[in-house]
């Protein structure tokens, strides 16, 4: 083996193992195996016969329940980031055992326990926090009970979801192997996720590729016919004719194709035992047990008793046997490369008939089994080709694409759209689209940002399932560069019908979108059509005449910017809209969305959550089902200085004992929450991180004590240096103190025809630094005043305030609570007649 290795290479732990057929597919992609876990010692020598790792210390039998076992794991990784240049993982992957779900399993007793070894899989990643994992199982895998972290039953989706969804972006899909790749029907869930610190990058980005299925004649027909039991085939031991009792190949030789020995009309060669003299029929407990296979459909699922008729659809086409080691391991996409043995082919090819049928005893029953409970190699191969082409693939930056603008003039909409047509085949759509957002020279106007694959993914993965339509009609009603439209295709290619409306108010970007989406594999069962309308214009613009069409989902993220220069349009947005005082876009489109769909998922500003301005927006959208909440904070869009969050609601049910998923970049985690909990009208505002804490402490605090205000009128103009009039500024304002900074300090002379002018020397007034996430509070001094970085504070009904209430607000435990009640923000924290709330007084 070539002892040379590049100085960081890629990695892969693999738990669960078994012979390691799966993980083969990574070695053959170049990549390193760090460590491989399987607690059976002849599987794992298996994989030292094919050098799956480099160091012996790498195969680990050991149990992985035992910390021991995890030790050696984390031993290794620390050896290779130590020895080979690693940072951290490349992927993490896990195929636990499935006996407690898998259909095939009529023993089952209590599987609680073995479906529960997922969990140790979902603990080595939280810990090693690898870029990308995979977890594959049986169908029922993710519907399937295990036993938390938390010692709480759970199905073992919501447990993955919950432990990992945080710092994942996690793609759950049913798939049938035979339509990736594989030759034989293996129905199988895959859990795919990446670190959600890798920009750009999706689960579905490394998925196998969709392809024809192939018959068992294109895959084994080629072989040589067996027909005397136990020969094999003189150039390769491993095409074999596996023996069975010679009176049993009476129930088979008269099957055709299809047919089970179980449709024999002669019960003498249906399958049966002889008890006293009578003969007694086996029971038929699958329809195909003793059935022979079709040459030209696909192979069936290898299962791990393929050494047997007894077992489902295993008898080969022709010949009166179940199918050779080597059909197996074409059917399973085992590649001939792959060693059962430390022997080589060669020497067991030499080996004397007798010497042969010593080898099989010994080792056949291991390879059937490793065969039968493996991932196909060419599943998990393309997987690894794929997570290899995006980790190693070269990717335009801001700074790239800036001086592709400037070099191209690509502000200008002629060039941008030659720009395209000659760059098409070697920019990825990700980076095309980026450009055009960037190269908008009216991004401004519209607020228009370039919204990342992976961002679009946490919007995408929670949408209805493609299994809920025969067919489906989804609008995007302010497209833009179309950011959505590749997940939108990926997850309901499926579907018989698709129809996407994509709407936008620029026809250059229309134009634009229509040469981009050629850079798309779009399947003919997708229709896209373009409008170029005013989305939030019912009949005006022609859209919407029939104010009945009706979407079943509708999603984008649409323009966050306010109207300030046209009345007369802002008029007509505001027609017919719950929230009639605001002038923001994003709240018209939101409105406009339920109207007209049955889900909506949009990324929209933060401040939607607790702003005053759309507490009419919040209420009327509280009525439906919030499925989920994904707070970005200022992750969402690099460069940009504001907070966003994306929803989803789902118009069909009302929010009453609805769960809300909540996903926040922020702290990296994920729950549920009753959306009465976080809506509750007993506070001012929704509060997404509201918990038992939280909780504990309002319970112990008078709310609603003040008022708050803020100059909007002090700014450096009339501002100086010496004065008068001291004005405070928010670093001023420390806990029951001012502080003095050098340099900082800013008078006026003229005061009394500021809206300030009421506050000064007022005695109860109380100073609060606006936008901060670490409160404190101080009195009014003397002959000061404030700028609008400070918040002023008035107590309601002559409520008197002490110093130990103020220094109450600088506290450990208010601090912990005020971030909760501010929903974590860093921008979206005005002092505001909402916010100021829960300034509460200690009962």
């Amino acid at each position: 083996m070539n002892t040379e290795i590049k100085k960081s290479p890629l990695t892969y732990i693999s738990l669960f193992s078994s012979a390691g057929v799966g993980c083969y597919g990574f070695k053959l992609e170049d990549f390193e195996c760090i460590a491989t876990n399987e607690i059976i010692e002849k599987r794992l020598n298996v994989q030292r016969h094919n050098n799956k790792c480099r160091y012996d210390s790498g195969y680990i039998a050991d149990d992985i329940l035992k910390e021991e076992a995890k030790n050696k794991i984390r031993k290794e990784l620390e050896f290779w980031k130590r020895n080979h240049g690693i940072k951290e993982l490349d992927v993490l992957i896990s195929t636990p055992p499935c006996q407690g779900m898998s259909v095939a399993n009529h023993k089952k007793g209590n599987e609680l326990a073995r479906n529960s070894l997922v969990i140790e899989s979902i603990k080595l990643v939280d810990e090693i926090r690898p870029k990308f994992f995979i977890f594959e199982n049986v169908r029922a895998f993710l519907n399937s009970l295990c036993t938390d972290i938390d010692g709480k039953d759970k199905k073992i989706r919501e447990s993955i979801e919950l432990n990992l969804g945080g710092k994942y972006n996690i793609h759950y899909q049913v798939i049938n192997f035979k339509d990736y790749g594989n030759p034989s029907s293996r129905t199988r869930t895959l859990v795919l996720g990446v670190r959600k610190d890798l920009q750009e990058i999706t689960p579905l980005d490394f998925m196998p590729s969709l392809q024809k299925e192939k018959t068992i004649r294109e895959v084994i027909g080629h072989l040589p016919s067996l027909k005397i039991m136990g020969e094999s085939d003189n150039k390769d031991i491993y095409h074999n004719f596996r023996s069975y009792a010679e009176h049993m190949r009476s129930w088979v030789s008269g099957t055709k194709e299809g047919e089970s020995a179980f449709d024999n009309k002669n019960p003498k060669y249906r399958p049966h035992k002889i008890i006293d003299g009578e003969l007694v029929s086996n029971t038929q407990k699958n329809a195909d047990k003793y059935s022979r296979c079709f040459w030209d459909k696909v192979g069936p699922c290898i299962h791990t008793r393929n050494d047997i008729f007894a077992s489902q659809a295993t008898i080969h086409p022709a010949d009166d046997r179940v199918f050779s080691v080597r059909e197996l391991m074409k059917l399973m996409s085992i590649p001939d490369s792959y060693r059962w043995t430390g022997i080589s082919e060669e020497e067991l090819n030499k080996l004397s008939p007798v010497e042969k049928s010593k080898f099989f005893k010994k080792e056949e029953v291991n390879i059937r089994q490793s065969i039968g409970e493996a991932v196909p190699t060419i599943i998990f191969q393309q997987i690894a080709r794929n997570i290899k082409k995006n980790i190693q693939k070269s990717v335009l930056d801001e700074k790239d694409i800036e001086k592709i603008i400037v070099n191209n003039n690509l502000t200008e909409v002629e060039n941008l759209k030659s720009f395209l047509h000659e760059y098409l085949v070697k920019y990825s759509f990700a980076e095309l689209s980026k450009i055009v957002e960037l190269a908008n020279a009216y991004r401004f106007k519209h607020a228009a940002y370039y919204t990342r694959q992976d961002i679009c993914f946490t919007v995408i993965k929670d949408l209805p399932d493609a299994l809920n339509y025969n067919s489906i009609k989804i609008l995007e009603p302010s497209v833009g560069a179309g950011n959505f439209l590749p997940l939108l295709i990926e997850k309901y290619k499926s579907i018989s019908s698709v129809q996407i409306d994509v709407i936008d108010i620029d026809k250059n970007a229309i134009d634009i979108l229509k040469i981009l989406i050629k850079k798309l594999n779009i399947p003919a069962n997708i229709k896209i059509n373009f409008i170029n309308k005013d989305f939030l214009l019912f009949g005006k613009s022609g859209l919407f005449s029939n104010e009945n069409v009706h979407y079943d989902i509708v999603v984008g993220n649409p323009p966050f910017g306010k109207i300030s220069d046209n009345e007369s349009l802002l008029v007509e947005y505001r027609k017919e809209k719950f929230n009639t005082k605001t002038s923001n876009l994003f709240s018209f489109f939101l409105e406009k969305s339920i109207s007209h769909a049955d889900t909506i998922a949009l990324i929209i500003p933060k401040s939607f959550l607790s702003s005053p301005e759309f507490d009419a927006t919040r209420e009327f959208v509280s009525k439906f089902a919030v499925s989920k909440i994904t707070d970005y904070g200022e992750k969402g869009f690099k460069g940009v200085k504001i907070e966003t969050i994306s929803l989803i609601v789902n118009t069909k049910k009302t929010g009453i004992n609805n769960q809300t998923l909540v996903e926040s970049y922020i702290k990296n985690e994920l729950d549920f929450k009753d959306q009465n909990y976080i809506c509750s009208k007993e506070f001012p505002y929704w509060l997404v991180y509201r918990d038992s804490f939280f909780d504990k402490i309002a319970s112990g605090l008078n709310f609603g004590i003040f008022t708050a205000y803020r100059d909007r009128q002090i700014t450096k103009q009339i501002t100086k240096t010496k004065g008068q009039i001291r004005v405070l500024k928010s670093r001023n304002i420390g806990s029951n103190k001012i502080v003095n900074i050098p340099d900082y300090d800013s008078y006026v002379d003229e005061y009394k025809n500021l809206s300030i002018a009421k506050y000064i020397n007022h005695d109860e007034a109380v100073l609060v630094p606006n936008l901060t996430y670490n409160p404190r509070a101080c009195f009014l001094p003397e002959n000061t005043i404030v700028d609008g970085s400070v918040a002023i504070l008035i107590p309601i009904n002559k409520v008197k305030i002490t110093k130990n209430d103020l220094a109450y607000y600088n506290s450990e435990e208010f601090v912990g609570f005020y971030r909760v009640a501010r929903n974590y923000g860093t921008r979206s924290l005005n002092i505001d007649n909402n916010s100021v709330f829960f300034f509460g007084l200690k009962v």
